[in-house]
């Protein structure tokens, strides 16, 4: 397996502004330009973990850049701030961990999730709603998949 750092350049929500991004990913055709993204985005693009998409070297960039998804993976990716004061982040990243949810921390309030296509979505936002209603966490899904959005309408 052969990873490479890929350029995103986005509007992040998040953020409220354009974002540059570099995140791993694993080379599937390089000779067309197809990769697979190996990280879990920290602002909120359009993509989630183990989505294919086509890359190309950017002149201005100075290096490989994202320029669309070519084939998505099913999964998604929620972004979590801790609001209330004393919660340890790490404790609820386990939390979730159990569920099968892989995360990425940013600060002592921030982190990035990934949910597998393969995951029981109602459960992992019951939960997410749960610590919203305590105020202890908000979050939002810049990156829910096809199959994570028909499950909530279920």
């Amino acid at each position: 397996m052969n990873h490479i750092k890929v350029l995103f350049r986005y509007f992040s929500n998040v953020l409220d502004e354009t974002t540059v991004e570099t995140m791993w990913a694993i080379e599937v055709d390089k000779q067309n330009g197809i990769y697979k993204l190996d990280s879990i985005p920290f602002y909120g693009p359009q993509i989630a973990t183990d989505d294919e998409f086509f890359a190309e070297y950017d002149e201005s960039e100075q290096m490989l850049t994202y320029r669309y998804t070519t084939k998505f993976s099913g999964n998604s990716i929620l972004l979590i701030s801790i609001i209330k004061e004393g919660i340890d982040k790490e404790v609820i990243r386990d939390e979730f961990r159990s569920l099968q949810c892989e995360s990425e921390g940013l600060g002592d309030h921030y982190f990035s999730m990934e949910i597998l296509a393969s995951s029981n979505f109602l459960k992992i936002k019951e939960r997410l709603d749960e610590y919203e209603d305590q105020g202890i966490l908000e979050y939002a899904a810049p990156c829910l998949s096809d199959k994570h959005r028909n499950d909530n309408k279920n």
